[in-house]
C-alpha cells in the first residue's frame, strides 16, 4: 500500500485472549508508539517491552521500522501477545522470506488460549464446591 510520499506502509493484525492489535509498520528510525505512548511507557516491565518488540530482536532491524499501534480489549498481557503477533504479520507482510525465522520462533501462530467459561453449579470453571456427607 503507498502513500503519498511513495513510502510503503504495511499493517499487520494481531489478536490474543481478548485484545487486538491492529499494527502500522513504516520505514523509518525506530519510534514505536502503541495507542499515541511510547512502548517503554505503555508496557510498565522491560520484560514485556521486550517480548512486544521479540520479532525485532529475532530479524535483528529495529532500527529500519517506525511501529503504530492500536491495541483495545484485554489487558496488558494479551495486548502484549497481540502487538507480538501483528508486528511478525507486518514483517512477513514486507518480506517473506523472514517468514521461516519468525515461524521457527513461533511467532506466526495465534496462540488461542483463552479463559474458560465459568459453568453452573461450580464455583469457577472447574472448581468445585467441597463435598461433605454429613
Amino acid at each position: 500500500m503507498a502513500t503519498a510520499k511513495n513510502k510503503k506502509i504495511y499493517r499487520g493484525t494481531g489478536r490474543r485472549k481478548n485484545a487486538i492489535a491492529a499494527v502500522i509498520l513504516k520505514p523509518g528510525s525506530g519510534k514505536r508508539t502503541i495507542n499515541g505512548r511510547d512502548f517503554k511507557e505503555y508496557f510498565h516491565s522491560e520484560v514485556q517491552d521486550m517480548i512486544a518488540n521479540l520479532p525485532f530482536a529475532i530479524l535483528g532491524n529495529a532500527e529500519e521500522w517506525d511501529v503504530e499501534v492500536t491495541a483495545r480489549g484485554g489487558g496488558i498481557a494479551g495486548q502484549m501477545g497481540a502487538v507480538r503477533l501483528g508486528i511478525s504479520r507486518a514483517l512477513v507482510a514486507n518480506d517473506a522470506e523472514v517468514k521461516p525465522a519468525l515461524k521457527k520462533e513461533g511467532l506466526m501462530t495465534r496462540d488461542a488460549r483463552a479463559v474458560e467459561r465459568k459453568k453452573f453449579g461450580r464455583k469457577k470453571a472447574r472448581k468445585h464446591f467441597q463435598f461433605s456427607k454429613r
